[in-house]
């Protein structure tokens, strides 16, 4: 039996997922010059499923998807984005908590929390917009009209003993 890569699906899983991808809908106010159906064939959901596993369990970049495999990445990547829009990773998080909250049980009173779980402050919300404003943000320098600090030597006596 061949050994299967991560992010290929097996039919168990696929026969689970396939119910929530959304399908294309065409607007009924346009006017369309092609019949549906028409045009390039269309590359399969699962194709596209596949090829979204792939990009997140590898981390490589949309366009370095291998073409022969899954077909055009620009194509892949409209299919992600218009799959994220429509809340199909949403919902298939959420089939996927109940069928473990179903099999194992989720102990949903007790969880821990760890830093990674938790939203860091972006650049610009910790600080200013360098990165030596956070400075300024903690420790505003009183508006006096003079500079809150003075010259470590006094120009005036520079060079005289005291």
């Amino acid at each position: 039996m061949p050994r299967i890569q991560s992010w290929e699906v097996s039919d168990a899983f696929w026969e689970k997922v396939a119910p929530l991808i959304p399908l294309p809908a065409r607007n009924p106010n346009k006017s369309y010059k092609r019949k549906a159906g028409g045009g390039r064939k269309s590359i399969p959901p699962r194709k596209i499923f596949e090829a979204i596993l792939y990009v997140l369990r590898t981390g490589c970049h949309w366009k370095a998807l291998p073409k022969e495999r899954f077909g055009s990445p620009s194509t892949i990547h409209t299919h992600f984005l218009r799959w994220t829009g429509a809340g199909f990773f949403v919902a298939l998080w959420q089939a996927g908590l109940a069928e473990s909250d179903d099999m194992e049980g989720i102990a949903w009173s007790w969880q821990s929390i760890d830093g990674a779980m938790v939203k860091a402050p972006m650049a610009m919300e910790s600080g200013g917009s360098t990165p030596t404003d956070w400075r300024e943000k903690r420790n505003p320098a009183p508006l006096t009209g003079r500079r809150p600090w003075g010259p470590a030597v006094d120009r005036r006596a520079r060079g005289k003993p005291p």
